[in-house]
């Protein structure tokens, strides 16, 4: 389905019913569908709603408004205009940003927060070199694969989880990609998490390139001390493709001690 946020059309997936909603944000270079495989074992007990971020997946390409905060409006656009009432927002990498700072807004609708291999609220110190390396990472099929086998995991991935990450890859408007590596991914949001005080789930992989235990321990974790962290053995930043069953039961466990 489509979802219009400040006349932009965002597509949505909606499956499943229950009485707590997972709002589930991609990566940069990812869509709706690298929560696929999780999804689809969460949907007999959640309503599990995936949003395309503007720019990437089947999602329309806007012009501007790619800093964090206006991806956050674009989530909570869908939030309202499907009526849910008990939101956790589930933010794998770039979307971990945007998940933190929309759970710092204090909608009464978001009940909690799940980090999975997420981007920490502060700024990631690359150099205008590696700005410019990350920049060229989806330029083609082949540089895709080389970050995907290089960057982005830490095992093997099927035929099948290949052509689809370099599909969503390739998908990625310029405008997204510009949006990310030279803004969004520059911003200090740290003075948000003083505003949030919810259940909060951490999950990082053992192997991660991009946002290793270590880097989340000191740039995320230290923020809440509350949250309970999961390190998941063995595996990299793509965790909701990497390990959809540890990623499925470690949110089902966090979403079931909510209920009621």
């Amino acid at each position: 389905m489509k979802i219009d946020s400040k006349g932009v059309q965002l597509h949505v997936t909606d499956s499943g019913n229950g009485d707590i909603a997972l709002v589930f944000m991609h990566f940069w270079g990812g869509s709706s569908a690298t929560w696929s495989s999780v999804i689809s074992l969460l949907s007999d007990d959640f309503r599990c709603v995936a949003i395309d971020a503007r720019g990437s997946g089947q999602s329309e390409v806007a012009t501007q408004g790619y800093r964090t905060a206006d991806h956050a409006d674009d989530v909570y656009a869908v939030i309202q205009a499907l009526g849910l009432k008990r939101v956790i927002l589930v933010g794998h990498s770039m979307g971990g940003k945007t998940a933190q700072l929309l759970a710092s807004r204090q909608h009464q609708e978001v009940i909690a927060l799940a980090l999975v291999a997420s981007a920490p609220l502060a700024p990631m110190n690359f150099t205008e070199e590696q700005r410019s390396q990350m920049r060229a990472a989806y330029h083609s099929r082949e540089s895709i694969l080389w970050t995907l086998e290089n960057v982005l995991t830490a095992g093997e991935l099927t035929a099948q989880q290949r052509e689809k990450l370099v599909a969503d890859a390739l998908r990625v408007s310029d405008n997204a990609a510009d949006g990310w590596v030279f803004t969004a991914s520059r911003e200090d949001l740290r003075p948000a998490a003083e505003h949030l005080d919810l259940p909060i789930i951490i999950l990082a992989g053992e192997q991660d390139k991009v946002d290793p235990p270590a880097v989340v321990a000191h740039a995320i974790a230290a923020l809440y001390p509350w949250a309970d962290v999961h390190i998941i053995p063995g595996k990299g930043h793509l965790l909701p493709v990497e390990a959809p069953q540890t990623v499925a039961n470690t949110l089902s466990a966090f979403a079931t001690g909510l209920q009621g």
